[in-house]
């Protein structure tokens, strides 16, 4: 049987080989480092995206953060919840929906907008409010990689009124309130995520990242039915 996951893989064999050699050279390069056996797939795929090995530390996980993102993918029809489209556009459709998961953003509706210049706030805060007015928080998957005043908002969500994501993907990028926004998710115990910690993120970090758990997810569904 093979071992390649059928969905979460590249689509031709060319294709998977030159990903393979690729994390080949990054577990060569990188040499030793800290993380669990379950982590380091994600951080391997994130300096595969962006060819920059200092995410080898900058990247930290909530010690319960692999186990409920792949168990939120395996329990399907789980929202993907982004800050910005770009998260949405990266992401991809066939892997997504095998899940039976969908994505959603807000950043560019015309309420939030209408909202974000009557309240003073950024498009990101409006947006991240409408998710949770329409439901879409509780249990979701959050990808944020552009906007730090989403994090910040998502954080008060869930500490002010009790909004429960299945985790966190928090990587925003900046130097305006970036590395503090991730520095305040981090401190949330009762909510899993992953965060880049200081300046550096980016919305293909939280693609790269999600695509890693789409594949761990995969992979424990094949051994489950095997």
């Amino acid at each position: 049987m093979s071992t390649v996951n059928t969905v979460t893989e590249q689509l031709t064999a060319a294709g998977q080989a030159i990903e393979h050699d690729s994390f080949a050279i990054i577990d060569t390069e990188a040499g030793p480092h800290g993380y669990a056996a379950e982590q380091w797939p994600i951080v391997r795929r994130m300096i595969h995206a962006n060819a920059d090995f200092e995410f080898n530390g900058l990247t930290d996980f909530h010690p319960d953060a692999v186990r409920a993102g792949v168990s939120a993918m395996l329990r399907g029809d789980r929202p993907v919840v982004a800050d910005v489209e770009m998260i949405c556009s990266g992401l991809s459709r066939p892997r997504l929906a095998h899940f039976g998961m969908a994505t959603h953003q807000f950043i560019s509706d015309a309420d939030v907008i209408a909202q974000a210049h009557a309240q003073n706030t950024t498009r990101a805060v409006q947006a991240m409010r409408k998710a949770h007015r329409l439901g879409l928080l509780q249990g979701a998957i959050v990808g944020i990689g552009n906007a730090p005043t989403a994090l910040i908002e998502l954080v008060r969500l869930i500490v002010e009124e009790g909004v429960r994501p299945a985790l966190v993907v928090g990587m925003p990028v900046g130097f305006v309130s970036a590395a503090e926004s991730k520095d305040l998710m981090a401190q949330i115990a009762d909510v899993p995520w992953i965060v880049i910690r200081g300046r550096k993120g980016g919305s293909t970090l939280v693609v790269a990242a999600l695509h890693a758990l789409l594949a761990l997810a995969e992979a424990q569904q094949r051994a489950e039915a095997a």
